[in-house]
């Protein structure tokens, strides 16, 4: 049940990392001229882009909630622009909440969604755009960095400071999506998500060029009673470890782990193993907020079977309380400049 990133791409640089170089030079070379050679569509509000240098989970959708809430809380009307992945929808979709299932529109926007009204298109400029006319003077960009489809005003690049950029290579051989000296040429601030040292070197070259730095953790929240409790935990997410070990962090057991590919699809044949294994074994079921809105969308599944499962969640908390409130300002700033000519 395994599916994560290659665990040499966050150890340091070793033979395999040699093997592929050739083909990272060539990922890398076309990363670059689509980041520097495209110029992107811009819109009539601003646009706050987040997003991360790596493949794989490093906290940009609490991150976007956090912001969300935030700009709310300024008087503004946020809305969020994603590409979707993971869903099977088609042009542009405005998500529903209430009735979207996790197939038709991706894990992750149904949870933005529940904050803010999420576009999805594979063309971000139209779905910003769509937002804006439906009343949105915020937009946030979720992911998308790399990409030439929406101009940005505000970049900000979100690490995980216990996994940094890794071995610091480029696809395959490494987890960066892009050179880095191009990454960190576009971004406009960094923030350090969590505890750890492995982010230093990223945030001595946004020191280095004049970046400003952020620092956050992820505050956990559950549905009920872990403490104490032994689980079998399972999660489709970008870094399973971190989750397991937020499950100890709060007191709960972990027994078992069942890791599956980011944004994984649960099959019913899935669902029943889980199940099973719980029970043999005589354990408590607990997953992400990610895993439990795919599994509660599924057609035909069982509500006995979602009752049985806890759910940890993570709240975003900046560990400066007007750090939000000066991204979303600088934002704003230079949407007006650009404005201005």
């Amino acid at each position: 049940m395994a599916g994560k990133a290659p665990l040499f791409w966050w150890e340091k640089p070793d033979w395999r990392t040699c093997v592929l170089a050739p083909l990272s030079w060539i990922y890398g070379a076309v990363a670059r001229h689509r980041m520097l050679a495209a110029v992107p569509p811009k819109v009539a509000a601003p646009v706050l882009c987040i997003g991360n240098y790596t493949v794989g989970g490093a906290g940009k959708t609490p991150t976007a909630i956090a912001l969300a809430r935030a700009a709310r809380a300024k008087g503004l009307k946020p809305a969020i622009v994603s590409r979707g992945y993971g869903g099977s929808y088609k042009g542009l979709h405005l998500v529903d909440p209430d009735h979207d299932p996790a197939s038709l529109v991706g894990d992750e926007p149904l949870l933005l969604a529940q904050h803010a009204p999420v576009a999805l298109s594979a063309e971000r400029f139209r779905a910003a755009e769509r937002l804006i006319e439906l009343g949105s003077n915020f937009i946030i960009m979720d992911d998308g960095f790399q990409s030439a489809r929406l101009y940005a005003d505000y970049a900000l690049l979100v690490v995980d400071a216990s996994r940094g950029i890794g071995n610091g290579c480029v696809i395959p051989a490494g987890p960066l999506r892009a050179p880095f000296p191009e990454q960190m040429g576009r971004t406009d601030a960094l923030l350090v998500i969590g505890r750890g040292d492995a982010a230093d070197f990223v945030v001595r070259q946004a020191a280095r060029a004049a970046r400003p730095v952020f620092h956050a953790h992820l505050q956990p929240s559950y549905d009920r009673q872990v403490a104490g409790q032994c689980f079998l935990a399972f999660a489709g997410i970008g870094n399973p470890d971190k989750f397991y070990a937020s499950v100890r962090e709060a007191g709960g057991k972990v027994i078992e782990m069942c890791s599956f590919p980011d944004h994984h699809p649960y099959s019913a044949d899935e669902v029943r193993l889980l199940g099973d294994m719980a029970e043999k074994k005589q354990l408590g079921l607990i997953t992400t907020a990610k895993d439990q809105v795919r599994l509660a969308t599924m057609p035909d599944i069982e509500k006995a079977f979602l009752e049985k499962i806890a759910v940890l969640d993570v709240e975003l908390q900046f560990d400066r309380s007007d750090a939000a409130g000066m991204i979303i300002d600088s934002t704003i700033e230079r949407f007006d400049r650009r404005q201005q000519g």
